[in-house]
């Protein structure tokens, strides 16, 4: 049962649906799973009567499919009724694990194909769903999120297509810039943070872990991410220092300035453990440099933290630096496709956040603020008391 969450008192927006589209199958089962043991255990006087119709099922989850024409074209169907429902539909637009047949080939799925998909689902509910929320963990086109050149701004361009859709929320994490929002301000959008997970990740994982500013640091690897580790250094009480990226500007590689070098930033880390946090690992080339610095600067151990693990340049310069003892273990959540083979690695520790996720649809489902569920400072000082991790420089803050 919920251990932190109590009853609601407020009676549901409409009754729950969920659609899980292809590749999110697996998360998408394991919050029906938490979904309806929770309503099953839940006490309500009000529980039978009409306005509860439907509460509480064996399954919340919608079958729909995207089948294909020979072309690659494609269509969205959705199997069974979603007149009234209060409609979740989760996405993950960057699951190249996924495939289709076009041409007699098997074609593995783009972020474009994901997000036509997506619209496609939408657009087979034809208004019919009382609500609709989507949740797309990893946003789409969100490193396109300003305009430096002439250039277009797809982030935008993306939120306006869903909301004139019809869709009334969305919910990502750790977005890379969260002002994208200002695209639509009339419209619900939620950026969480996977702090809380994040942090009882490696308290479980890291043995002899010492929280205090004498033997650990933050470090921001570039100053996009100072805002997360500013976040992590205060509830944990630690040193905060960041590397300064300095580019050439004269030349483009593969759409981007080119990094010339990694400068750092802040108090000294030596015999200190490292946690370096980001909200993505792209081909992790920046990351494993910064680690390589920081080695040079005599730090012990080095944890990398990211939300989003994309590994797009495969895994074996992390298999080297962790063979080499140049980082540690590498934490990132279940939000998006993982392969097979980096869940087997050693080095490697995946963050799940499905019941996070189901909190969140389960409290706006019975239309109830989230602001306690997307603050976690109390829920991280109570983990750290109860591990006997509490350090005295952070143990009296109080919930925002």
């Amino acid at each position: 049962m919920q251990s932190n969450i109590k009853d609601f008192e407020t009676i549901p927006f409409g009754r729950l649906g969920i659609i899980a589209m292809h590749g999110c199958e697996e998360i998408g089962q394991k919050i029906n799973n938490y979904l309806v043991e929770w309503r099953r255990e839940r006490e309500s006087e009000h529980k039978n009567t009409i306005t509860f119709a439907g509460y509480q099922r064996d399954n919340y989850l919608i079958e729909t499919c995207c089948p294909r024409f020979g072309t690659g074209e494609a269509k969205g169907i959705i199997k069974e009724s979603i007149r009234g429902l209060d409609l979740f539909i989760i996405c993950d637009c960057f699951n190249y694990g996924c495939k289709y047949q076009m041409y007699g080939m098997d074609v593995m799925m783009s972020p474009d194909d994901h997000f036509a998909d997506l619209k496609r689902i939408i657009a087979a509910v034809g208004g019919k769903a009382r609500r609709i929320t989507v949740i797309m963990p990893m946003l789409y086109e969100g490193r396109q999120h300003k305009r430096s050149a002439r250039e277009s701004l797809d982030s935008a361009l993306s939120l306006h297509e869903l909301t004139n859709m019809g869709v009334d929320n969305i919910i990502t994490f750790d977005a890379h810039d969260p002002r994208v929002q200002n695209a639509i301000p009339l419209s619900g959008f939620e950026n969480v943070q996977p702090t809380y997970q994040m942090i009882k990740a490696i308290v479980n994982n890291i043995p002899d872990l010492q929280l205090d500013s004498q033997h650990m640091a933050i470090i921001s690897p570039d100053e996009g991410a100072m805002s997360r580790c500013i976040f992590y250094s205060s509830v944990l009480g630690l040193e905060l220092g960041m590397f300064y990226k300095r580019r050439d500007y004269s030349r483009i590689v593969k759409g981007r300035n080119p990094i010339v070098a990694h400068e750092y930033l802040g108090e000294s880390v030596e015999n200190k453990d490292i946690i370096v946090v980001d909200d993505m690992i792209s081909s992790g080339d920046s990351m494993l440099e910064i680690a390589k610095k920081l080695k040079g600067l005599g730090a012990a151990r080095i944890f990398v933290v990211a939300t989003f693990g994309l590994f797009c340049e495969g895994l074996e310069g992390f298999d080297k630096a962790y063979e080499n003892g140049i980082i540690d273990k590498v934490f990132t959540t279940n939000l998006i496709y993982r392969t097979d083979e980096l869940l087997q690695r050693e080095w490697y520790v995946e963050v799940d956040m499905s019941k996070y996720m189901s909190y969140i649809i389960d409290t706006i489902n019975h239309d109830m603020s989230i602001s306690k569920i997307l603050s976690p400072r109390s829920r991280i000082s109570r983990l750290l008391k109860r591990k006997g991790l509490t350090n005295p420089e952070q143990e009296d803050f109080q919930e925002w």
